[in-house]
């Protein structure tokens, strides 16, 4: 049986709101626990030590009514730092997206994905994948290719590390790289742990960030 779930919504639109709590409704491991106009709101109640559980995933929109989605990421990171943080907006600004990266959403999705897109990228994050809109993966792609490298890491990652973060790159979870590499579950965990100590990052969607800044990845 699969792991229930546990989502909350940080958006001020009602109707928005009420369309995705239908949207999670029909599927059967994710369960909206609870649901926000604002992000003080929000932040109050995740910084509520008598909450019985921490959502696992949060959906976050960054045009809120007073503190924005972006401001609020860091303390969502420090309140609740085990809960995945996924972008859900219209905002396909270039800096929204870096930003949101830098401060470690897990995900970026446009209001403009489908039910069956926002589901998976849930799924996804779950299993330690990272999860993009297709028009922002190419933005941050394009965009990073004319950048500068950065220094290189202290400890450079291994050959393996390297295919791992390849395919983490290309949105895989950890039991599809698992599959494709020929190793355990617990063997991809163990590269990716130490991929984010490396390269100094939180989470998937930063590591490939970097890499891609880093000229990690092969060149098309």
């Amino acid at each position: 049986m699969n792991k229930q779930i546990h989502i909350m919504l940080v958006e001020d639109h009602a109707g928005y709101r009420e369309t995705i709590a239908i949207a999670l409704e029909q599927s059967d491991n994710m369960q909206l626990g609870s649901q926000f106009g604002t992000a003080e709101i929000a932040l109050r109640a995740l910084q509520n030590t008598a909450s019985p559980k921490q959502p696992d995933v949060i959906l976050l929109d960054l045009n809120l009514p007073g503190m924005s989605g972006i401001e609020a990421l860091p303390w969502i990171k420090q309140y609740a730092p085990d809960s995945e943080v996924i972008i859900l907006t219209q905002s396909d600004n270039a800096a929204d997206v870096t930003r949101a990266i830098t401060e470690g959403a897990a995900g970026y999705l446009l209001k403009s994905a489908t039910f069956k897109e926002i589901t998976e990228g849930i799924q996804t994050v779950m299993e330690g994948g990272a999860t993009l809109d297709p028009e922002v993966a190419r933005f941050i792609i394009n965009s990073l290719r004319g950048k500068p490298k950065l220094t290189q890491p202290d400890k450079a990652l291994s050959e393996r590390e390297l295919e791992v973060l390849e395919l983490i790159g290309q949105g895989m979870a950890k039991k599809e790289i698992a599959d494709r590499l020929d190793i355990s579950i617990t063997t991809v965990a163990y590269h990716v742990q130490h991929i984010y100590e490396k390269l100094k990052v939180p989470n998937a969607a930063a590591a490939v960030d970097r890499a891609h800044r880093l000229g990690l990845f092969p060149s098309d």
